[in-house]
């Protein structure tokens, strides 16, 4: 990729960072995560500990990022780092996973939160508020990069500006509930619940999937992943504290439009109606960065024989990639619910982000510490690794059909791995 398209600075690659990781989640799961740990202190303890393992993330990614500093994300780490086949695998994840998925997640909670119905000859009603955000989005970066990119950073940084205000208005707001006594505490149902506050944070690693287009990515790549990790963190740990001391556990537990009980319970319609407009802009601004950002890992795919040519990046933006993209969100917008979705998102791409710390350290040892510097080696890499494992693995124990689909997505995209290699002997190799 030539310097030509290094058009993206520091402040526009944290703001694609903070975009992608502020989407439905933080609006969603406190209501789920009440319902299975029983405890606003243990929701708040479990969004903590996500935060950490996120910035752990944002490290190893950094140094990732600082040696491999070309689009492409988990998909031109694994390939680089361990095997082309496990690049491949990670590229597929992207495009179930990694963005198709959780654009359809944040589509969903923008239906949440907005919930107009359209009906059409007398149908049944049909996610049309969320399949419109997704042909916007498309629509801004399809087009042409610049004004995507202009668009992505101003509106970012006023979804951020009216999320502290929500903040400082709440917190001071907060009633005196009485605690309820907390059930037992259980080590397999906080990490489900921690699985799912880490598709959260899954954005933290967004600005790595648009390398090949930042300027100076050695110390832009890191600091952006860095910078805007420790924002949202911070700005999650204020946001949930208002949600879950907002109003009694039995009002929220459960319910996916915690964000707005909470805000009803505090102020009434008026600010109730104030947060479902906050979390509409924040729900567009994460469907429209992951609609930029996902794209580019199936042009570089393509432009290593990985994936049809047609979706290669040739001109200023990979056009085919996004319509596909756009295409796939739509479907599974569609077909799945939010619940559904959060733990077969989470699960899988703790597999993805696993491998390329794993990764990380394979590239550490190949190369030397001069070549690789990595913070906190070699521990914080291994606690990162085996902390999104363990999570994973708890859910395997505690739900059951959402790590099944994950492993079978992954045993389908090595089937479709062997097809390729078969029909392109000499293909399939990243430059």
């Amino acid at each position: 990729m030539t310097d030509s398209r290094r058009r993206l600075g520091l402040p526009s690659a944290t703001g694609l960072v903070v975009a992608s990781m502020i989407g439905a989640g933080v609006f969603i799961t406190s209501g789920f995560a009440l319902a299975d740990l029983g405890s606003p202190g243990r929701v708040l303890l479990a969004w903590a500990v996500g935060g950490a393992i996120a910035l752990m993330g944002a490290l190893c990614y950094g140094a990732l990022a600082a040696r491999l500093s070309e689009s492409g994300g988990e998909y031109l780490f694994l390939s680089k780092t361990l095997h082309p086949m496990a690049g491949f695998l990670a590229g597929w994840l992207s495009l179930l996973v990694g963005f198709t998925a959780p654009i359809a997640l944040a589509a969903r909670g923008l239906e949440a939160y907005l919930p107009l119905r359209i009906r059409i000859a007398e149908g049944p009603p049909g996610p049309w508020i969320g399949t419109s955000a997704i042909v916007v989005a498309a629509a801004l970066h399809g087009l042409r990069r610049a004004p995507g990119v202009v668009f992505q950073t101003a509106v970012v940084g006023i979804k951020v500006a009216l999320l502290f205000v929500l903040v400082a208005w709440g917190l001071p707001s907060l009633p005196a509930l009485e605690a309820a006594p907390a059930p037992a505490f259980s080590l397999p149902a906080f990490c489900v619940s921690l699985v799912w506050i880490s598709l959260s944070y899954s954005g933290w690693n967004a600005a790595v999937y648009v390398g090949g287009e930042v300027r100076d990515p050695e110390r832009n790549l890191p600091r952006s992943l860095l910078l805007g990790t420790l924002l949202v963190t911070g700005l999650y740990l204020l946001l949930n504290a208002t949600f879950v001391y907002a109003a009694p556990l039995s009002k929220l537990a459960g319910q996916e439009d915690v964000a707005a009980i909470a805000a009803q319970a505090l102020g009434g319609a008026p600010l109730e109606r104030f947060v479902r407009g906050v979390v509409a802009l924040a729900l567009f601004t994460s469907i429209s960065a992951m609609v930029m950002a996902g794209p580019r890992v199936y042009a570089r795919m393509a432009e290593d024989g990985l994936f049809p040519r047609v979706f290669a990046q040739e001109g200023d933006v990979p056009v085919a990639a996004i319509l596909l993209q756009a295409a796939l969100a739509i479907l599974v917008l569609w077909i799945a619910t939010l619940q559904d979705l959060l733990g077969y998102i989470g699960f899988t791409l703790s597999l993805s982000t696993a491998a390329a710390v794993v990764g990380l350290a394979r590239l550490r040892v190949r190369e030397g510490a001069e070549r690789v510097p990595v913070p906190g080696w070699p521990w914080l890499p291994a606690l990162f690794v085996l902390a999104t494992l363990s999570a994973g693995g708890f859910m395997m124990l505690r739900r059951t059909w959402e790590p099944v689909a994950g492993l079978a997505t992954l045993a389908v995209g090595a089937l479709l791995y062997a097809l390729i290699r078969r029909g392109r002997p000499g293909g399939g190799q990243v430059r």
